[in-house]
This record gives C-alpha cells, structure tokens and sequence, in this order.
C-alpha cells in the first residue's frame, strides 16, 4: 500500500458513532421493524434482543480486526490478510451486494416517506424518480470528503433520534392497554418463522460495521472503535426494542395484523396514525427522512472504501483508487458506488432487497469472525469464544433464509469470480511475457 494511496484520519469517538448509527436507524428502525413484526408478531422484541446479542459478538470480533489491523476494507479486507485473498474476496463481493441492495432500499424508503409528507400534492413525480434524484445528491455529498460528509450526518441523526424519542414518549402516554396483554400471545408464529425473523433484525444492527470500514480515517483507532462501536451497538437496540414496544402498545399487541391488513413501508407512521398520536406524522415523517438520507450516505461512504481496499489488492480496477487532493475520499470509487446505486434502485423491491441483504451480512459477517480467530499472540485482547458464537450464530441464522436467496447469491458471486479472473488475466499475461 502506498502513502500515495492513504486516507486522512480524521474521526473521534462521536464522529464514529455518529457514522455507525447513521448506518443503523434509517432503514432498521423505519423499515426492518415491520418486515420482522410481520413474521414474528409480538416477539419482534426477542427477536431484536437476540439479534442484538448476536451482533454484539460480531462488533467484538470487528473490534479485534479493526484494532489489529485499522485500514479501510471491513470484512474485505480482515479476510484476504487473514485467512487468504480468494475468500476476501468473498467478503467484499458479498458486502458490495448487500449494501448496495441496502443503500437501494435506504433511497426507495425516503421517496415513500417523502410521499407520504405530501400526500395532498397531486403532481409528485414518482418514487422511483425521487429515489434517483436521493442517490445522486448523497453521491455528490459523499464526493466532498468525510468530513463534510459527517457534518450533515450528525445533523441527520440528531433529527432521527429526536423524532423517534418523540414517538416513544407520545405513545407511552396515548397507550391505554397494559403492556403484558399487548403481548400475549408472545409468539404468532412457528420456530422456523421466528427464527427467520431473527435473521431479518440482525441485518438491521450491521451498520455498526461501518466504523471498522472506515478505520483508516479515525483518530486513535485502539481506543477509538471499540468505544463507538459499542456506543453504536447498545443505542441502537434500546431505542429498537422501545420503539417495537410502542408500536405494539399501541396497537394493542397487533402490529403484525395491522401492517400485513395495510401493506406499507411507512410502518410507523402508520401507527401513529392508526393511534391519532398528536403532531407524531410530520414529524414522523421528517425523522424517516433523515433517517434514510443518513444510511444512504453512509452506505456510500462505507462501499467505496471497500472499493478502495479491493483495488489497492487488485480485485478492483486500479484506478478507483485515486483520492482527491486533500486525500479525503476516494471520489472515482464514490462515483462508481452511486452508480451501482442507481441501477439498483431503479428496478428495487423493498422486502425482496432487505432479505437479499440479510443472507449476504450473515455470511460475510461468518468470515469476518473466522477472520477474528487467527488474530494470536499479544494482538489479541477478545476471548475467542465470542468469536465461535458470532460464526456459529450467523451461519445458524443464515439457514432459515429462503433457499431462492441462496441460489440468487451463488450466481452473483460466480458473477464476481468471473469479473476477478478477467481483471487479473492482463497482469497475468504481463508477468509471463
């Protein structure tokens, strides 16, 4: 790796747990809550506890890579340094198809809920139309640099969070219904739906990964990633388990019936609405807003970096490398990811790209724990058993995805080896002349 090709660090504490939830809340709270109720019912919240448990063994083992090893990449690059290049690149095939289809579904879900805010105008262009319009305005944020990036990020979570403890303390106060009867029955449907469920709400804490993506860019990485990791990882599954607890409440322990009764991708504005919560649909509505412009934008941040370290190894065309003057971003990798987007998002399906995605994180997120168990020696400070059960609980969960995702992503990462070994048969040709 040459200085030439090195990013400028540049984030702390905040500013990296700032760029983790930004990750997390968009699509997580807005959108992955509904998909999960509506599997499990009422047991979304165990559900989103034992997803959170699983992912909390993960962001350890991403704590031990990112701290061993702090450079742009992610899984991508843990796996090729160690264990070897042809399963990093699985990884990082594996994570551009899941987060592309997840920065997709971050752009249809802020059209829908752009819609939904003005709902009385009659001349709104389509979603699709909004949502392309979405992914070229954060690709030309994310151009700018990290650090203007970040700025209009933390103005965005801040936003997010409000709207949704407004949400939570609105809803405490409008619900009439003791909590335990909202609850009962605790389980709607079979172990293999529950289980699939689970599987569904891990995906939704996988932006806590994004802070290990960005290593190369944060300030004392030691001691700065595992303190926004865990910053990311704890805040998140708080507010998810409040916020599925008030939706329950409120709708008397049918959020699952109301939302499959009345299909939609703005769940809880739906809700609020269901339960006339005062003043909650604008409001509402802004924080979802926010809350998807946040995981799109990082979700570009996070790609092209990946980008980057796959071409620094050659798994990448070279020339997606090159940084700005400043060495800020990686600006032709950041234009490359938004295009990606863009093709993506103009033929998307919500729930069919959050499913595709969650079987993607589980199986990259396998390797990234692999990955943690041959760190040795002094470099290595998290128990090894916390490693297994990251592997193990992402490989079980993993199972329970339907098997046409499996089949889906067999082809597309055939698709990958195939684009490898035609950029690497030039500098092969090269070297045997």
């Amino acid at each position: 790796m040459t200085s030439a090709i090195k990013l400028h660090r540049q984030l702390g504490v905040w500013g990296a747990a700032m760029m983790g939830l930004g990750s997390i809340l968009g699509t997580g709270v807005f959108v992955s809550l509904a998909i999960v109720a509506d599997v499990t019912g009422p047991s979304v919240i165990l559900a989103c506890a034992i997803a959170a448990v699983l992912a909390a063994c993960n962001a350890m083992s991403t704590v031990q890579l990112s701290v061993s090893h702090p450079v742009s990449g992610g899984a991508y690059e843990y796996a090729s340094r160690y264990l070897n290049a042809r399963v990093g690149f699985v990884a990082g095939w594996l994570f551009l198809l899941a987060k592309v289809a997840s920065a997709a579904t971050a752009a249809l879900g802020f059209a829908t809920y752009f819609r939904a805010g003005f709902s009385e105008a009659t001349t709104m262009p389509s979603v699709t139309t909004i949502a392309l319009i979405t992914v070229l305005s954060m690709t030309a944020i994310a151009a700018f640099g990290l650090k203007q990036a970040n700025m209009v990020n933390i103005v965005m979570v801040f936003i997010t969070i409000g709207s949704l403890g407004l949400f939570v303390f609105t809803g405490f106060q409008e619900s009439h219904a003791p909590i335990m009867t909202s609850l009962t029955p605790f389980f709607s449907g079979t172990i293999t739906e529950f289980l699939y469920g689970v599987a569904l709400a891990f995906v939704a804490y996988a932006g806590y990964g994004r802070i290990a993506t960005l290593g190369e860019e944060v300030r004392y990485p030691k001691e700065t990633i595992p303190k926004a990791i865990g910053l990311t990882v704890v805040i998140s599954a708080v507010l998810y388990i409040t916020v599925s607890l008030v939706a329950i409440s409120l709708t008397g322990g049918e959020f699952h019936e109301v939302l499959s009764q009345n299909p939609t991708v703005a769940p809880l504005i739906h809700v609020a609405q269901v339960a006339q919560l005062p003043f909650s649909h604008s409001i509402l509505v802004v924080g979802a807003m926010t809350a998807m412009l946040g995981v799109l934008l990082n979700l570009i941040l996070g790609l092209s970096r990946t980008i980057l370290a796959m071409g620094r190894r050659g798994d990448m065309p070279v020339s997606l490398t090159r940084l700005n003057a400043n060495r800020t971003t990686p600006y032709r990798a950041v234009v490359f990811v938004g295009i990606l987007i863009l093709a993506i998002t103009s033929v998307g399906d919500l729930k069919l790209a959050w499913t595709f995605s969650a079987l993607n994180v589980l199986i990259y997120y396998s390797i990234t724990n692999l990955a943690a168990l041959k760190i040795k020696g002094s470099d290595r400070f998290i128990s090894r058993w916390i490693s297994r059960v990251g592997f193990m609980g992402c490989l079980f969960l993993s199972l329970w995805i339907d098997s046409d995702m499996w089949l889906l992503c067999g082809a597309l990462l055939g698709t990958g080896f195939v684009f490898r070994w035609l950029l690497m048969t030039p500098s092969r040709v090269q070297k045997t002349k």
